[in-house]
């Protein structure tokens, strides 16, 4: 994992900062490096419901271009 990323995890203020100007894979990145390091359940807790966040945003986006595309 970047340095900046590593940075980002720091601590909350700055997680909670640039969480939202991260992607889906950047948020997975950190959460796995989480997972295997700091372990902290608060921020897995915040770094989890990110991910899945994008994650269901991405899947969504996805379902409807499919939907739409079989309509015409």
């Amino acid at each position: 994992m970047n340095e900046i990323l590593i940075a980002v995890l720091k601590d909350w203020r700055s997680m909670n900062h640039h969480m939202h100007s991260l992607r889906e894979d950047q948020v997975l990145e950190m959460l796995e490096y989480e997972k295997i390091n700091a372990r902290r359940p608060n921020v897995l807790e915040r770094l989890h419901a990110r991910y899945n966040s994008l994650r269901v945003a991405r899947e969504r986006s996805e379902l409807m271009g499919k939907l739409m595309g079989s309509l015409r």
